[in-house]
C-alpha cells in the first residue's frame, strides 16, 4: 500500500510504502472489541466499596425481646434487612483486569491501523516538528481539517511539539510504544510520522 506524505503546512513530501501485513488487513470487530475491553478493564480503578454489617455504626444491643412481640426475631439493627444496615455481598475493592494473549493484543493493533487506513482516516506526515507555539500548530491543524486527531511519532516525541500540541483542542500525541487500539479508534484521524511508521513496523514484525 502506497500513501502520500505531507508536511504540517499541507505541502507534499513524497510517498511511503506501507506493509499490507500491518496496514492492509481486513478489520475484525471481534478482535478490536476484545482488545478494547481488555484495555478499559485494566484501567478501571476498582475502588468501589460498601459497608458490611460488621462495619456500620449501630449498637450491638438486641433490638427487642426474642418472643412475644408477634414479629420476626431480630438481634441486631446492623442486619441487611434494615434501613442503614450493612450491605450483603456488595462491591469490594478488586482488580477488573483479565489476561489477553500477547498475539491477540498485537493483532488488535494491526487491525486498528488497518481500519483507519481502509476508511481513509490515515495520514502520513514528514515529521512532527514545531516552534513550540500552540497558535501556529492550531492554525495548521485547522487548515488540514483535523478535528479529533491522534499523532503517533517515533520512539520519542519532540518536546517543543508536545508543548505546542497540549494546548490544541482535539490533538493528542503519543510515542510509538504508547500507540494502542482504544486511542486509535477513539479519534477521527490517525496521523503517523515517517519515523512512527518505521517504528510501528519494527514493533509489529
Amino acid at each position: 500500500m502506497k500513501l502520500d506524505v505531507i508536511t504540517l503546512d499541507g505541502g507534499k513530501a513524497g510517498s511511503v510504502e506501507l506493509g499490507d501485513d500491518i496496514f492492509g488487513l481486513e478489520p475484525r470487530a471481534d478482535i478490536l472489541h476484545r482488545v478494547v475491553r481488555w484495555q478499559r478493564n485494566k484501567a478501571q480503578a476498582g475502588t468501589h466499596k460498601v459497608k458490611t454489617r460488621s462495619e456500620v455504626s449501630y449498637s450491638t444491643k438486641k433490638i427487642y425481646r426474642q418472643k412475644g412481640t408477634g414479629g420476626a426475631r431480630h438481634g441486631s439493627r446492623k442486619a441487611p434487612i434494615f434501613r442503614k444496615g450493612g450491605i450483603y455481598k456488595g462491591p469490594t475493592p478488586r482488580s477488573h483486569a483479565h489476561d489477553l494473549p500477547k498475539k491477540v493484543r498485537q493483532l488488535g493493533l494491526k487491525h486498528a491501523l488497518s481500519a483507519k487506513a481502509k476508511s481513509g482516516a490515515l495520514v502520513i506526515i514528514e515529521a512532527a516538528a514545531s516552534e513550540g507555539k500552540s497558535a501556529v500548530l492550531a492554525k495548521q491543524v485547522k487548515n488540514l481539517g483535523w478535528k479529533r486527531a491522534l499523532i503517533i511519532d517515533g520512539s520519542e516525541v519532540s518536546e517543543s511539539f508536545a508543548m505546542a500540541a497540549r494546548n490544541v483542542e482535539g490533538v493528542d500525541i503519543l510515542p510509538t510504544m504508547g500507540a494502542n487500539v482504544y486511542d486509535i479508534l477513539k479519534r477521527d484521524t490517525l496521523v503517523i510520522t515517517k519515523a512512527g511508521v518505521e517504528a510501528l513496523e519494527a514493533r509489529l514484525k
